[in-house]
């Protein structure tokens, strides 16, 4: 059967299975298992193309979705690392320590953002010259 297409048994098949198993389980044969196949079946379908790339985007999503959990818990992080510097009852290593990691991350931002400006002028330039350099060779009859 491919993996790819619906086995007709309920809404998820046995590749989607495999999916959320491979992403749930540490080794193949423990997915394998999870997933109710066997581990020859899942290693020919990790072979695969569009079994890889649907496993991969599924690992985008499943990383996606805890890099939204860890923004949600940004704001409670930085509550804490501002209650900790400002508390004069803190130690004042604990003190220390939080203020110099407010600042590692507040620098760390701001050379995300410049770096982010930098790349975005430096891709609408390359973009330029390519427009241009498309026109000049359609103006000389290299395109069709």
């Amino acid at each position: 059967m491919e993996p790819n297409k619906p086995s007709g048994r309920g809404k998820e098949n046995r590749s989607d299975r495999a999916i959320v198993a491979l992403l749930e389980h540490t080794t193949i044969e423990k997915a394998a298992a999870a997933s109710g196949i066997s581990n020859v079946t899942l290693w020919r379908w990790l072979k695969q193309d569009r079994f890889r790339a649907r496993l991969r985007l599924a690992r985008r999503e499943a990383y996606a979705h805890c890099v939204a959990r860890l923004q949600q818990a940004s704001s409670a992080a930085v509550a804490t690392l501002l209650r900790v510097m400002t508390d004069q009852a803190s130690p004042a290593a604990s003190r220390v320590r939080a203020a110099d990691s407010v600042l590692d991350h507040a620098a760390d931002a701001l050379e995300r953002d410049e770096f982010e400006d930098r790349l975005s002028k430096l891709e609408r330039a390359a973009e330029k010259l390519t427009d241009e350099s498309e026109h000049e060779a359609s103006s000389r009859g290299e395109l069709t």
